[in-house]
């Protein structure tokens, strides 16, 4: 920035942008702010054109990825999987509504490792609320099971959440490295959030009754293809992650070729299917990255880099603890999408070891379970409730995520060091 009256006028926008995408004001869709704040830090010549569209084309690899993941994701939908899937855990609940809750948790972890946590609020919380209704179950504690475990288990893969390629873009670990950094503690994620979520909501799952058995949908050709082509993805991204490849192409390739096959032996149009995906999420992440780039200008990666190597070189362990918190903190007052790409580009830029990058990913990942608006795929979910009338007030869900996000940080970030 050339002078401190600029520096300000760039973190006024930026921050008004923040706010409209979180807030919405006058229920404008969150792409629409971030695009406005990107366009008007270039207008008022704040960040140059060459360097927003440098921000933008560094999110390439984003963009690829949430396309392929998209499109597999809904036809997955309509092809009647999640409903499927939804139906079958009624079932083997067996009457039991304990064990429909933990069967509905499991059906999310599948769907948030494979498939993404963006994937288990788009497609599984419908089929999830269909499925506990038509059992006589009251349908909210599954529904927070669905938002929960989209976040807790959203770091066991690369492929699990967007937000990891956005904190570690081109230098994206290994499998065998990734899962030597984040196995131990997405276990912990994972069971420490049944966990607490089971005790938090124990009087609303045990007090009620439910049906046995109830319609499952069959299966069609197309479902049982459109759950082979999410096996295949979850194979070839495993094996692109494990040759260091960047997982967003190839992501791309498998959902188009998933979906082609599809529709090609069902005879059907592709324009019902794209009609339905919503592509606002990409306009949206572009914005966001020429806000991260306007950052980058202003030099307070570069501030953000110097600190964090000071405490690393100082107190790995500690600066560790100091950043999973801080940064899952600041993803309920800013979203984990802009905070992810801040903290990727300090964690890109600042050869910290590695405990302290895993620390920033944890609390990117998992960060969001405090409050309502601390991720995309939280705040997907609950748009999905109010299509089924479903008023969560957001008081209401960090009342619960208050008891249920801390301890399983807390338990992940202590096996940060566990190998």
């Amino acid at each position: 920035m050339s002078s401190p009256h600029d520096a300000v006028a760039a973190w006024s926008i930026i921050s008004v942008t923040t706010i409209g995408v979180i807030v919405r004001p006058f229920r404008l869709p969150e792409a629409i702010w971030a695009v406005t704040g990107a366009i008007a830090l270039v207008g008022f010549g704040l960040l140059p054109w060459a360097d927003a569209f440098a921000g933008i084309r560094k999110g390439s690899d984003v963009y690829l990825f949430l396309a392929g993941m998209m499109l597999i994701a809904e036809l997955a939908r309509r092809e009647g999987l999640f409903d499927w899937l939804a139906a079958l855990a009624v079932e083997h609940a067996k009457g039991s509504s304990r064990r429909l809750f933990l069967l509905v948790y499991l059906v999310g972890t599948f769907v948030t490792v494979l498939l993404s946590n963006d994937a288990t609020a788009i497609v599984l919380t419908p089929a999830v609320y269909a499925a506990t209704r038509a059992a006589g179950a009251t349908p909210l504690p599954y529904l927070l099971a669905c938002a929960f475990v989209a976040n807790a288990a959203s770091f066991v893969l690369p492929i699990s959440n967007p937000a990891n390629i956005v904190v570690f873009g081109a230098h994206m670990p290994h499998l065998v490295e990734w899962l030597r950094l984040f196995a131990a503690p997405s276990v912990a994620a994972i069971v420490v959030t049944y966990l607490a979520l089971r005790l938090t909501l124990a009087r609303a799952i045990g007090a009620e009754q439910i049906e046995t058995s109830v319609l499952r949908p069959e299966l069609g050709y197309g479902g049982r293809l459109s759950a082979f082509g999410i096996l295949a993805v979850g194979m070839v991204l495993t094996g692109a992650s494990a040759l260091d490849i960047s997982l967003g192409l190839p992501t791309f390739l498998c959902g188009v070729a998933t979906c082609a096959l599809v529709l090609t032996l069902n005879r059907q149009s592709p324009l019902p299917l794209l009609a339905e995906i919503s592509w606002s999420v990409l306009p949206l992440v572009a914005g966001l990255f020429v806000l991260v780039e306007a950052l980058v200008r202003m030099g307070v990666i570069a501030q953000l880099t110097t600190v964090l190597r000071a405490g690393a070189a100082s107190s790995p362990a500690a600066t560790a603890w100091m950043v999973g918190v801080a940064t899952a903190l600041a993803d309920n007052i800013a979203n984990n999408l802009p905070v992810g790409l801040v903290a990727g580009s300090v964690a890109g830029s600042g050869e910290l070891p590695n405990s302290v990058v895993a620390a920033v990913l944890i609390g990117v990942d998992l960060g969001p379970n405090l409050s309502i608006t601390g991720s995309l795929a939280t705040i997907l979910w609950l748009v999905a409730l109010r299509r089924e009338g479903i008023d969560m007030t957001a008081w209401r869900f960090l009342r619960i995520g208050a008891l249920v996000m801390p301890p399983a940080l807390l338990a992940s970030l202590a096996l940060i060091g566990v190998r």
